[in-house]
């Protein structure tokens, strides 16, 4: 953790100046599940307002400078202030993927912060973001699989990529087990459930060796058979969860 560590104190450095109200963590950092150098780094800071055109140039310098750190491209930060903190559906200035957009806070980012968010600076989520309603986590994640994932399993091409595979199986049983039991599972956790949901267990191996160390095959023929596997299987267990919620 030491480049991780080293990274956050020099972002958090970088940010002091604008004087924050609050820097947390939320994703694999906070729920224990982080692996150096796979995961991302997923931030949220609150800042006092404005965040206007000085503010938004003064955010761009500070990540353009960490560009060359270990580890700065996974780097992720949305930007709140305590007056914007409400609603799911507003977007926020949030620097990701290296370039600055907008983007909302998902209910499952509110609820990760309130239940395992990690406060890296200042006061803590429940201080400052206001908690989920009943019944929108398991509205918005069943919306995710049925209007995003669903429609992209048929897109073929994008499912010899690993990262489709990865994040498509992993979202898909983390979303299970909200919909069915109302809370957020690790990333570790759904790979540990996922043969249990009928996953094809040769992917969920493959998917856990990349994750977190061991053996991968990399020939065209395993993508082409893993790609025809996931999409097979997801397609169905998308729609059964899509019907019974």
């Amino acid at each position: 953790m030491q480049q991780t560590d080293a990274l956050l104190d020099r972002f958090l450095a970088g940010l002091a100046p604008l004087a924050p109200v609050a820097v947390w963590a939320h994703g694999s950092l906070a729920a224990g599940d982080y692996v150096e150098g796979r995961s991302d780094l997923d931030l949220v800071a609150v800042l006092p307002p404005p965040v206007g055109p000085r503010t938004v140039w003064r955010l761009a310098v500070l990540h353009a400078r960490l560009r060359g750190e270990p580890l700065a491209d996974g780097l992720h930060c949305t930007y709140l202030t305590p007056g914007t903190a409400a609603g799911a559906e507003r977007r926020h200035l949030t620097w990701a993927h290296e370039r600055l957009f907008r983007r909302t806070v998902t209910p499952v980012t509110r609820t990760e912060l309130h239940t395992v968010g990690r406060v890296l600076h200042g006061a803590p989520p429940p201080n400052v973001l206001p908690p989920v309603p009943d019944g929108e986590l398991a509205a918005y994640v069943v919306r995710d699989q049925r209007d995003y994932w669903r429609p992209h399993v048929d897109r073929a091409g994008l499912w010899t990529r690993d990262i489709w595979v990865d994040l498509g199986l992993v979202t898909f049983a983390r979303a299970t087990v909200t919909v069915r039991e109302g809370r957020l599972i690790s990333k570790r956790e759904a790979l540990e459930l996922l043969p249990g949901l009928g996953a094809p267990e040769e992917v969920v191996a493959d998917v856990r060796a990349r994750r977190y160390g061991g053996a991968v095959a990399a020939d065209e023929g395993w993508i082409r058979r893993r790609a025809e596997s996931v999409r097979g299987y997801l397609g169905p267990a998308i729609d059964a969860l899509v019907a019974g919620s």
